[in-house]
């Protein structure tokens, strides 16, 4: 399971790192109370042509997840663990934001859906689309299924990277796939902090025990 994410993801992170942090995360599912579920929450506007988000000008009505999804005892349950493990993420590793997103089929075509979160508000929805990619490392990780890490933004962005910039004190990135059980990508992680080279190895098999973990609970 975790050498085939790996190869999947075309990561290099020791697998018994990543089965010793899977095997944590399980614990704290287990004996960890569910937290409440965000059912809404606030968004920031954004920039001409919805390309960008506008950092620091929130819209003045809340995102609902039920816009897009059901809501009953079922997800509520999924949506708890989610939360769960966003916290369980904050806790182990001390990034600033963190997100979890699913592929979802919406009014206006297939798009990544922001299920549960840390950190300042950011928008609720990527479109899935080639276009959309050429600035956004979550909708090139939900099309190409690899992995992506940005330890130095700055120095990426200088090297001509291509970057979708919602908080200007980001300084490092990784964006993960999250895979079902038929290897088909189903969603995203999105983890940011606000210094340079924070993502080890360490981290980087956090995030990745709760990748293959993730996908359980996606509604």
């Amino acid at each position: 399971m975790i050498s085939s994410y790996l190869n999947k993801a075309q990561l290099s992170v020791n697998p018994t790192l990543i089965s010793a942090e899977l095997e944590k995360l399980e614990q704290h599912l287990k004996n960890t109370a569910l937290p409440d579920v965000r059912w809404q929450y606030q968004i920031p506007e954004l920039g001409e042509g919805g390309a960008c988000s506008l950092f620091g000008y929130l819209q003045d009505e809340p995102f609902k997840l039920t816009d897009y999804i059901k809501s009953n005892e079922q997800t509520q349950r999924k949506l708890a663990n989610l939360q769960s493990i966003v916290s369980y993420i904050e806790l182990q590793t001390g990034v600033d934001w963190y997100g979890i997103y699913q592929s979802t089929n919406t009014s206006e075509g297939k798009q990544l859906l922001k299920l549960a979160y840390h950190g300042a508000p950011s928008r609720p929805l990527f479109p899935l689309t080639q276009a959309f990619a050429t600035g956004s490392n979550n909708v090139q990780v939900a099309l190409s299924n690899k992995g992506r890490v940005i330890n130095n933004v700055e120095q990426y962005l200088a090297q001509g990277g291509e970057y979708y910039t919602c908080d200007p004190k980001v300084k490092s990135e990784v964006c993960l796939p999250l895979f079902n059980l038929q290897n088909d990508c189903v969603g995203i992680i999105d983890a940011e902090a606000f210094n340079n080279d924070f993502f080890d190895e360490k981290a980087l098999a956090v995030l990745i025990a709760c990748c293959i973990k993730i996908p359980h609970f996606l509604v």
